[in-house]
């Protein structure tokens, strides 16, 4: 008996497959693109081929992340919050600060007693200290992304970057470049400048360690070390941090499969 979870997010969609034992036996991880109905699809078909099982051997899936609520196959819709509180806390059982970074918003959730979410804040009106923004200033310094990591680690001087609005920011780059300005100095300059963002989250709700941090920007060893010079605290990262969701929703899944019938659910997905 297997569950799925699938997490669609602005730039990546992510599943995972459990076994009745909550053992993950696949998971993938492929770019959103244009159309996330599509692709949460095609992350589907490859997660099934990777398990080496078939649809009808998933016995219920749950969807979440913003394009949550258009996928066909899945039986039930739950919030990208309680999917990655449950998934950090599933990885890490001492978990009591979650930090997600992902494509399009930040969030910082506080956990109760079994993962459960006791409160969280979450910055989802502009770009600013997302994937997204870390992105458009990848762009904008002519370097790939998976590069801003190692390279903000070679900084010797301290960059200010006075603007988290995207726009600005990446004028603000754009005229330190200009000025030769190394760009590990600029990186850096960034990075500070999303970890006081997210230390600022943090200090609302209060942090309680563990901390766990998820989502893709968790890759950047810059913002990790600089996340945890910040908070005075070491960091628990995932081996594959963005799947963190998509283990929590795929967790919900079998909790889901495993409760007396609730007609409001949609259907139990294997007998749909």
């Amino acid at each position: 008996m297997f569950f799925g979870g699938i997490d669609i997010g602005s730039l990546t969609v992510d599943m995972v497959i459990v076994d009745g034992s909550e053992k993950i036996v696949a998971y993938n991880i492929i770019h959103t693109g244009a159309n996330s109905r599509v692709a949460a699809r095609k992350c589907f078909d490859e997660t099934l081929e990777k398990a080496g099982i078939t649809e009808g051997d998933l016995k219920f899936i749950v969807a979440t992340g913003y394009g949550r609520v258009s996928v066909p196959f899945a039986g039930r819709a739950v919030t990208e919050i309680t999917c990655h509180g449950r998934g950090a806390f599933r990885l890490f059982p001492e978990t009591r600060t979650v930090i997600d970074i992902g494509g399009q918003d930040s969030k910082v959730i506080k956990l109760g007693g079994g993962g459960k979410v006791a409160d969280f804040v979450m910055n989802d009106k502009c770009a600013a200290g997302t994937g997204r923004f870390l992105e458009v200033m990848a762009r904008a310094l002519e370097i790939e992304l998976d590069e801003m990591g190692e390279m903000s680690l070679n900084s010797k001087n301290d960059i200010a970057i006075s603007s988290m609005c995207t726009v600005f920011a990446e004028s603000e780059v754009i005229s330190l470049v200009a000025e030769a300005t190394p760009k590990e100095d600029i990186i850096n300059g960034i990075h500070n400048a999303i970890c006081s963002r997210i230390v600022g989250m943090v200090d609302r709700l209060g942090k309680e360690e563990e901390v766990t941090i998820t989502g893709g920007v968790a890759k950047n060893r810059g913002i990790v070390e600089t996340l945890q010079k910040k908070l005075g605290a070491k960091l628990n990262v995932p081996d594959e941090p963005q799947i963190a969701g998509a283990i929590g929703a795929a967790l919900i899944a079998k909790e889901t499969a495993e409760k007396p019938r609730d007609p409001r659910l949609n259907r139990n997905y294997a007998k749909g």
